[in-house]
């Protein structure tokens, strides 16, 4: 327990020293988030504070000292993938580019392992060996959830704060499965979130960047992968889809919706959710808090999912859907306008 404490303590303290050093790196480098008709904030922002996430992410990751396989292989593939979101901060690589180096990630994690091996079916005993396709499922559910969290880091503190929580709910979960190690790995990383979150949070001082949404995207796809393959039921993939229920449906209709107006799926716009909250008159703040006490409460039924009996469990998981596709529509999120 004290070596958790530890390691909780020292990612939040090395976070809070690096995320504001990483703004004279950017500074040096030129690595500025300009503001433009898209984008809600105002002068000139540095964006690689995702650096800070990733360094108290490491040193906590260092003194609980899991090296097994499996953990190994998952501070090698976050590494890679915050090197591929450095890179794209430096040089704005290409969309197809970016996606290339999450695959290869989600490739190095499978080398070691990790990856989809059976589900155990919700409200049943049932078990599925899903033999070969536990690999294409796995990178696409990596991928999936690595781009959700990078498509909804658009104002101050929203994607570290959603991804904070997301790790808190998968931690949770995984402590009442029994999973001590997946558990001790998301303290870890709500550590470095909180202490990236002083810098991040509105009126932020600089931006993660992608070195830190592709992380934090990264991290808890794996970390909700890992607490499956470990033997938690098919509900540790589905807090990522819970937590990130309306982030995902955006998504998806900004892909249709962009396809429909005839433009690049990739080319952002200002359509998604958090935008269409700002135009219904929420402060840039509030509209943060608010997502938070979205995603708290879709974290809640995730964690009622885990506990409750099979009926309850069932109706709790209709309700959740429900209020995603009730909070999609009221924002909008469901058209295909894309202003």
């Amino acid at each position: 327990m004290i070596r958790v404490i530890l390691a909780f303590v020292a990612a939040l303290i090395i976070a809070l020293i690096v995320t504001p050093q990483t703004e004279k790196l950017a500074m040096k480098l030129g690595v500025y988030d300009e503001p433009d008709a898209r984008k809600v904030h105002t002068g000139l922002k540095t964006r690689m504070g995702g650096l800070g996430i990733y360094a108290g992410f490491l040193c906590g990751f260092l003194i609980y000292g899991n090296f097994s396989r499996p953990f190994l292989g998952l501070l090698l593939s976050a590494t890679f993938v915050t090197v591929v979101g450095f890179y794209d901060d430096v040089k704005n690589i290409s969309p197809k580019l970016k996606l290339m180096g999450q695959i290869i990630a989600a490739v190095i994690l499978m080398v070691f392992g990790v990856h989809l091996e059976f589900l155990t079916i919700p409200f049943t005993d049932s078990i599925i060996n899903v033999g070969l396709w536990g690999y294409p499922i796995s990178l696409f559910w990596v991928v999936g959830v690595c781009n959700a969290v990078n498509l909804i880091d658009g104002l101050d503190g929203l994607a570290s704060g959603v991804s904070g929580i997301g790790a808190m709910t998968i931690g949770v979960v995984a402590y009442a499965s029994g999973l001590n190690s997946i558990t001790v790995v998301c303290v870890i990383l709500v550590g470095a979130i909180l202490g990236f979150l002083k810098s991040n949070f509105h009126p932020a001082k600089l931006f993660m960047g992608d070195c830190g949404s592709l992380l934090l995207g990264f991290l808890l796809a794996v970390l909700s992968l890992m607490s499956v393959s470990e033997g938690a039921t098919l509900i540790g993939l589905s807090i990522p889809i819970l937590i990130l229920g309306l982030p995902i449906l955006d998504t998806m209709f900004a892909i249709v919706r962009r396809k429909i107006n005839g433009k690049p799926i990739f080319q952002a716009d200002k359509g998604h959710f958090h935008h269409r909250l700002l135009k219904m008159g929420f402060s840039h703040g509030d509209t943060v808090l608010f997502i938070y006490g979205i995603t708290f409460l879709f974290g809640a039924i995730a964690v009622l999912i885990s506990l409750l009996p099979t009926l309850y469990s069932l109706l709790a998981s209709l309700i959740a859907v429900l209020l995603i596709f009730a909070g999609a529509l009221k924002l909008g999120i469901l058209t295909l306008s894309d202003d």
